[in-house]
């Protein structure tokens, strides 16, 4: 495990909602000023989110530091999470970058005490990390039983663990928020070839369900987002001609994805739980 903190930058807080302030006149005409509350502001919020050295787990990282958290950028690639970190760094918001296996769970578990010395305990987990070295599309007759256990140990043991080692202090402190990113091949059968990948990604949506239920009355909700088919999968030639079949007539990107997972993340999305949403384009999803 490699934890790096940037201490220019991060610094453990302990921060008020922000808010702006909004002009108006009365009915008398005199000129008022009222501030406002800014909604999905997570300042003073630490978030991890596995898998962030590239692509949606970047997109993510970046949207949940945008709206004020400290962010801890997890990829298996140390050096990879240490480029979105300056990334983010560059844009003024706060990141550290945390290189460990999410499949390893005492790596996962000594990865998350570091973090949560140096900036405290996570109050957001993204459980992104889920496309193993190597994936492509092979149909399930042409795949080998050595093959299934990357999908199941990156996109179900993974989320497990780290799920698992957060989650007491989530309960204690009466505020958690867990998401994590799926598919709609967990969701539905797709001739493409992910097989072994749907079925990973199924068993994590399966989790969500009942970490969220189990959780609930300690202020912890648990939610899963669905992607559809996103731009630089691993087979680009394959998703770019199916992108014309998208009602939205283009392939998701890791801004779609941070978006949602901002608003999920919020104190808004506090009555939000047990649910897996659809981001798909408008794809049929059923």
């Amino acid at each position: 495990m490699q934890l790096n903190p940037r201490q220019d930058s991060c610094s453990p807080l302990s921060v008020a909602p922000r808010a702006t302030t909004a002009c108006f006149y009365t009915a008398d005409g005199r000129h008022r000023a009222l501030n406002v509350h800014v909604m999905f502001d997570l300042s003073g919020k630490v978030a991890l989110v596995t898998g962030a050295g590239q692509g949606i787990g970047a997109g993510i990282a970046r949207a949940l530091a945008a709206q004020g958290a400290v962010v801890a950028v997890n990829d298996v690639v140390a050096n990879r999470a240490q480029t979105t970190v300056e990334s983010i760094v560059a844009a003024g918001a706060q990141a550290i970058a945390c290189g460990f296996d999410v499949t390893d769970y005492n790596n996962v578990d000594t990865a998350i005490a570091a973090i949560t010395d140096t900036f405290g305990a996570i109050d957001i987990l993204v459980n992104n990390a889920g496309i193993p070295f190597g994936m492509g599309l092979k149909k399930f007759r042409e795949t080998e039983p050595s093959e299934w256990r990357k999908y199941i140990d990156i996109n179900l043991y993974g989320v497990m663990n780290c799920s698992r080692i957060v989650i007491e202090n989530m309960c204690d402190r009466g505020f958690g928020r867990v998401i994590t990113i799926a598919s709609g091949a967990g969701t539905h059968g797709l001739e493409l070839g992910v097989s072994g990948y749907g079925a990973g990604k199924g068993g994590g949506i399966a989790f969500m369900r009942h970490l969220a239920l189990e959780h609930a009355k300690f202020g912890v909700t648990a939610n899963s987002i669905a992607l559809g088919l996103m731009a630089g999968g691993p087979e680009p030639d394959v998703t770019e001609s199916i992108a014309r079949s998208i009602p939205a007539r283009r392939l998701g990107t890791p801004e779609d994805v941070g978006a949602l997972c901002v608003y999920l993340a919020s104190n808004e999305a506090g009555w939000i739980t047990g649910q897996t949403m659809h981001l798909n384009g408008g794809s049929q999803t059923s």
